[in-house]
């Protein structure tokens, strides 16, 4: 089979297993902020990997995953639905950790770009109190 094929079903099943998520009821599910990372259909379109995150990091994701498996009837029924395929892949929900470590960098990569800035205030602070000081002692 093509892999331009397996992409674009890989895409149009992320696509709409986001929108499948939101209709879930189960506690574990809608309790926690998730999201679909990837996924990844084998070659003979029989399983789909479904990398799933959450915010509030991998321990939430794992709950999560619990959830989505025991919903897993109706999601595959509702993608199947959606999709008009006429044979849907068995889904595999596998617990990621990516949303909460990219978060994590983005917040050190933050803290560095403050504490830059604040290290520049100063020492553009003290240059300019500096020279004011040595104003004040020429002019005595």
């Amino acid at each position: 089979m093509a892999s331009f094929r397996i992409d674009r079903t890989n895409e149009d099943i992320l696509r709409e297993l986001t929108a499948i998520l939101r209709t879930v009821k189960d506690p574990r599910v809608t309790a926690v902020m998730l999201s679909i990372v990837r996924v990844e259909v084998t070659n003979d379109m029989s399983y789909a990997k479904v990398f799933v995150s959450a915010m509030e990091g991998l321990d939430a994701a794992k709950n999560a995953v619990k959830g989505l498996v025991s919903a897993q009837g109706y999601i595959r029924h509702a993608l199947g639905a959606a999709l008009g395929l006429r044979h849907v892949p068995e889904l595999r929900f596998i617990p990621d950790d990516s949303i909460a470590y990219s978060a994590g960098i983005a917040k050190k990569l933050n803290d560095l770009e403050r504490a830059q800035r604040s290290n520049a205030d100063t020492k553009a602070a003290g240059r300019d109190g500096g020279e004011a000081v040595e104003e004040e002692q020429a002019d005595e």
